[in-house]
């Protein structure tokens, strides 16, 4: 029994003793006695080391994009081939037929409720610009913008009114629209005013 014991002493104490051999005093045993053996065999494995990799590029310069484009689909290639036909449509429009252009450009604008639209469709349908003459309608567009107060709409409408065009004035409403054009500066209403309005002839 004291053989034993002095035996089991020798080892647990880490001496001379063939357990305890090759290891100086304060460093720790490896847990696992293969885990030293298994540490070397990999770190003596030669790593690989790429040649032509760069730091200063994402991924080191090693993503690729793809050497061959895959051919379009049928429906991309119509589509771009109309993309096309309708811009040189377009661009044939606009040189040739600017005026017709801008005005159903402008008219759209008008249908939004913008004044200025609607008194320059006012305009065109007046005096034939870019469509057909239509003095009927264009009074309608003036009518439009003269509710929203615009001055030269207001002239042209009573004006228009004055010279036998169909409006939906009452007796009276031209003076008021030439008036209201006077006061905000546009010139021939300032004229009317004094050979025409000042006789009495306005209030038709």
């Amino acid at each position: 029994m004291e053989m034993k014991e002095r035996h089991r002493r020798g080892s647990v104490s880490g001496g001379g003793g063939a357990g305890g051999a090759g290891f100086l005093e304060g460093e720790e045993a490896p847990l696992l006695p293969g885990g030293l053996r298994n540490r070397r065999r990999r770190d003596s494995q030669p790593r690989y080391e790429p040649t032509d990799w760069d730091d200063s590029l994402p991924y080191g310069g090693k993503v690729y994009l793809a050497r061959r484009k895959l051919p379009d689909s049928r429906l991309c290639v119509a589509l771009q081939v109309a993309v096309v036909a309708a811009s040189l449509g377009t661009l044939y429009y606009a040189w040739f037929h600017s005026d017709h252009m801008h005005f159903h450009l402008v008219k759209a604008y008008a249908h939004l409720g913008h004044r200025e639209a609607q008194a320059t469709v006012g305009h065109k349908l007046l005096h034939g610009k870019g469509v057909e003459q239509n003095h009927t309608a264009a009074m309608e567009w003036f009518s439009k913008a003269a509710e929203q107060g615009h001055p030269q709409a207001s002239y042209n409408l009573a004006v228009g009114h004055l010279q036998g065009h169909t409006t939906q004035l009452k007796p009276g409403e031209a003076h008021k629209l030439i008036r209201h054009a006077a006061s905000h500066g546009v010139p021939e209403a300032e004229e009317v005013m004094k050979r025409v309005c000042s006789k009495g002839h306005c209030d038709e």
